[in-house]
This record gives C-alpha cells, sequence and structure tokens, in this order.
C-alpha cells in the first residue's frame, strides 16, 4: 500500500465530539462490492481479499490509523423539528486518510452495530439498504453530483426486522468514503449545550483541513453557502430527490450522502417525494433548495455563538443568487453546453419544456438526446422521443439553445452515444435488481447495472 496515507486527524484534535465504539461481531462477512477505483484515489487497491473483509467486515485498524471506532456526535432538525437525541446511532468514523489529491477523506459505515445513540435501534443495515445506497451513489457521480462513494458492501448474515419491508430480511455494513463526517448537526449539538470553546476549536479544525482559504467562522459560512448551492443545484440538474434533507443530512463540504428513501425523477414533477413518511412534501424535489436555505440558517444561527450576525447574514441572502448561477453551470454540464454569463433563459425554458414531458424517462432522456447542444440535433430528432421534440415550449428551448456552443464536441464520438436511451435508475428498476437478489441470491443484474453505470460516467 505504497500510497496509503493514514491521517486519523479528527482523532488526533482531542475535540469533544465523539465516542469510541466497537464494532458488531457478524456471523457472515461475504463481499459483494468492492470499489476498486475509489480504492485507489486512497492506495488500497493492493488489499487482498481477506484484508479487505477483515478491514471492512470486521474493521480490523488501519496500519497507523484511528486504533478504535469513533462515533459522532451531533443533534439536528428533522422534518424542521429539533432533535437532541441524534448522533451515529448505526455507523461511526473508521478511518481517515488523504486521497491522490492531497484531501482528507473519510471512512465512515453504516450498519456496523450499537453505539451510545442508536435509540434503541439494533444499529444494522438491510442488505437491499445497502444495495439502494451502491446504486444511488453510482448513478450520482455519473451524472456530476458531489457525493460520497460507496466504498464496500458486505452481507454479515443476520435477519433483520423491519416495518417497511417484509421481514426478516437480509443484513449488510456499509463503508462510504467521503470528504467530511462533520455535519449542521455537529454544530447544533455545540450550540444547544453553549460550548463556545469547542465550536471555535471546530471551526479551526474545519479551517486546517477543508478550507485552507478561509480565515474565520464568518468566512467559512461564506464557503460552506457556495457549496451548498452547487450542491443544490446539482440535485436539481440530476433530477434527484434526496427525501430526508434532514439538518444531520448535511456535511460542511458540501456533498451528498446518506441514501434512504431517494428517488430519480421518471419525469419532472417539482411535488414529487422520495419518502413515503413526507406526507408534506417537505422533501419534494421542487423545494429541495429551500430546504438547503433553511438548514443554512441553522448552520448560521449556531455560529452567531462565536462571531457577529451581519456578515452570517448577508452570505445567507446571498445564496439565491449563488444557487441560480450554479443551477445554469449544472445544466449547462449537463448538456455539455459551455455556459454563458446568464444562463437563466435556457434554464427557465428548459423546466417550461420538461413540464410537458410526462413519459417515464424523460427528464433523463432530453439531456442525453440533447447532449452537445445543436450538434446532437439530427440524433435527437430521430431518436425514440423525437415525437416530444415539437410544440411552443420545445421551440423557446431550442431556439436559445441553439445559441450555446457544444462544449466537449468528442464526447459524442463514445460508443454508449450510439444507443437510443440513456441510462436511468428509476425505482421499478432498483426493485427489479433486488428481487433478483431477494429471491434468487442472483447479482448479475446488479452487477451489470453498475457496469452500465460506469459506462454511463465515462461517456458523459
Amino acid at each position: 500500500m505504497a500510497d496509503y496515507r493514514p491521517a486519523p486527524r479528527l482523532e488526533q484534535s482531542q475535540l469533544a465530539l465523539h465516542d469510541a465504539v466497537a464494532a458488531a461481531d457478524f456471523p457472515q462477512t461475504l463481499l459483494r462490492y468492492r470499489n476498486q477505483r475509489a480504492a485507489q484515489t486512497v492506495g488500497l487497491e493492493g488489499l487482498t481479499a481477506a484484508d479487505w473483509i477483515a478491514h471492512f467486515g470486521r474493521f480490523q485498524p488501519l496500519p497507523d490509523n484511528q486504533p478504535i471506532p469513533l462515533a459522532l456526535r451531533y443533534h439536528g432538525h428533522q422534518f424542521r423539528h429539533y432533535n437532541p437525541d441524534l448522533g451515529d446511532g448505526r455507523g461511526f468514523l473508521f478511518a481517515q486518510l488523504l486521497d491522490d489529491r492531497d484531501r482528507l477523506l473519510d471512512l465512515g459505515t453504516k450498519g456496523s452495530g450499537k453505539t451510545p445513540w442508536s435509540r434503541g435501534g439494533d444499529g444494522k443495515l438491510t442488505l437491499k439498504g445497502g444495495v439502494r445506497e451502491v446504486l444511488a451513489t453510482a448513478m450520482l457521480e455519473a451524472l456530476g453530483v458531489p457525493t460520497s462513494k460507496s466504498f464496500s458492501l458486505i452481507e454479515t448474515g443476520e435477519q433483520l426486522m423491519r416495518g417497511d419491508e417484509p421481514s426478516p430480511t437480509r443484513s449488510s455494513v456499509l463503508v462510504r468514503l467521503s470528504h467530511s463526517h462533520i455535519r449542521f448537526g455537529t454544530f447544533e449539538r455545540l450550540a444547544y449545550h453553549n460550548d463556545a470553546e469547542t465550536m471555535r476549536d471546530l471551526v479551526a479544525f474545519i479551517l486546517a483541513n477543508y478550507y485552507p482559504d478561509c480565515t474565520d467562522a464568518t468566512a467559512l459560512f461564506d464557503a460552506v453557502v457556495t457549496q451548498a448551492a452547487r450542491l443544490a443545484a446539482s440535485w436539481m440538474a440530476a433530477g434527484f430527490v434526496h427525501g430526508v434533507l434532514n439538518t444531520d443530512n448535511m456535511n460542511i463540504t458540501g456533498e451528498s450522502f446518506d441514501y434512504g428513501p431517494y428517488r430519480f425523477l421518471p419525469y419532472y414533477d417539482p411535488a414529487f417525494t422520495a419518502a413515503y413518511f413526507d406526507q408534506t412534501g417537505l422533501y419534494a424535489y421542487g423545494r429541495q433548495p429551500d430546504a438547503v436555505l433553511w438548514n443554512l440558517g441553522q448552520l448560521g444561527r449556531c455560529l452567531t455563538l462565536i462571531t457577529e450576525p451581519d456578515p452570517l447574514i448577508a452570505s445567507f441572502n446571498a445564496f439565491n443568487d449563488r444557487y441560480e448561477r450554479e443551477l445554469g453551470l449544472a445544466i449547462c454540464q449537463r448538456l455539455n453546453i459551455s455556459p454563458k454569463p446568464d444562463n437563466a433563459p435556457l434554464v427557465m425554458a428548459l423546466y417550461d419544456f420538461l413540464a410537458d414531458l410526462r413519459t417515464d424517462g424523460s427528464f433523463e432522456g432530453l439531456f442525453y438526446d440533447w447532449f452537445g447542444g445543436r450538434i446532437s440535433e439530427t440524433r435527437a430528432l430521430s431518436g425514440p422521443r423525437a415525437v416530444s421534440y415539437s410544440g411552443e415550449t420545445f421551440t423557446a428551448f431550442h431556439d436559445i439553445l441553439k445559441t450555446y456552443d457544444p462544449a466537449a464536441p468528442e464526447k459524442l464520438d463514445h460508443l454508449r452515444f450510439k444507443q437510443p436511451d440513456p441510462e436511468t435508475l428509476l425505482i421499478d428498476e432498483i426493485e427489479t435488481i433486488w428481487a433478483q437478489i431477494a429471491l434468487e441470491d442472483d447479482w448479475s443484474l446488479f452487477e451489470a447495472k453498475l457496469a452500465a453505470i460506469e459506462t454511463y460516467r465515462q461517456a458523459l
């Protein structure tokens, strides 16, 4: 592991943000997914199969890294109701290390057993939940969303009881590779306890390890606002609905993570929700930017414990403009066209047209068909969705699109663009993949889907 560079900085910082815990002792460790591409970025690609399972199924410490897992403490607003009884209830920070770009990254778990924050739960993850998260992170990465990476999925041989799926059901433990484990809820906990000293130390830690160009809490918040605007825009451009945008599900570095009841839009619908328990549509597709802004408000409120509020308010008020700019850039990236100084007319025309398309696959289909802008006209107008490309809203979108130059026309030479349809990850596809695993222990559809998504990523 010549390129492996351990960096257990949170453990070394002595910040009072975590509890030492032990991983569950699983009856079985059967490797179901290994992200070799991600492993290469952190120098772990050379691990043998036995060593991989020892580290990511049995949680034997990595060399010179954390000697024991750490369950982080945090609070959070869940559907805008404050909950002081949160924390890592079925996961922990296993290790920190530097990647091939000198970024500090975390290896964290999901389903690794009980912690002081389990609140009566078993601390475990269903195998279906693990499969769904692996698929989600692969697809989001392909579509350009800043996301955690599913690093490892190991089936653990237990039968779990759950109220929202047929039980007993198979169990697993997931390991994620992400930029930071520190959540908005980490700050909420410190504010709740009026712990200004630890919050100052936490800000100093974040500045040193994640935002070296920022000098204080005010500058940090401004940078986080920008990162959050970029994240929200990337979700919207990908047609992704996170489902549970609580403050404990947003981290300080602006990555998407923790995929429970997520969905990808089959077609444009601002009221589309991912979670069956989101009765009011608080986290519906079209309300995600507002949810992110509300969460930023909670983070800013916490920081008033250690800094003046006026600059924080100014950064908070800048979110909408930054979001609109980032959405324009994200739409241009998805269409493979070079952005202009003002992309708002294109974005408005695109969503007006999407509102007229109500067939499954039409959201991703539009971006696929018109990838490259005007140079894809023949391809789009001779493809399976050609009948949709007519009418007033299409003409308005098309007229604006024609004024944009393609960003990287050579991408269309990829063989993936010879296929008529885009890659999608709709709920029926996920259920079909899981049914084959659940009924026959057949992983071929899962593996084929990941291979297809990887091809799509390379093409895009």
